[in-house]
């Protein structure tokens, strides 16, 4: 008995549907600044990282804004204490990334 025979068993009045699920997604506007955001280089515990801080509006539209970086640059990263932390050195990258999107930035260390 295969997946699909158990299927029918658990559920018999289901009914297949072969139409493609509809996902809604959200465009969320963000908040651009005057200010320029400030993009660091920071070693820590002997590891590089990129540090983005100065982010003047919502922690939430900050922490969309973290999302989109870490999927776009395909690396991990955290949203902590006002600022967002990428593993490695990518800030021309990230620089690239918020130019594109409408924010100022500045380029800090090293």
């Amino acid at each position: 008995m295969d997946l699909q025979d158990q299927l029918k068993n658990l559920f018999p009045d289901h009914i297949e549907s072969n139409e493609p699920e509809v996902v809604q997604e959200q465009d969320h506007v963000l908040f651009i600044q005057k200010e320029p955001m400030i993009c660091k280089f920071e070693k820590r515990k002997g590891k590089a990282t990129t540090i983005i801080e100065g982010y003047e509006g919502s922690d939430e539209d900050f922490k969309i804004l973290a999302k989109e970086i870490k999927t776009k640059l395909s690396v991990g990263g955290t949203f902590k204490d006002a600022s967002i932390i990428i593993q490695g050195d990518y800030r021309d990258k990230i620089m690239e990334i918020l130019k594109v999107k409408g924010f100022k930035t500045k380029r800090v260390g090293g």
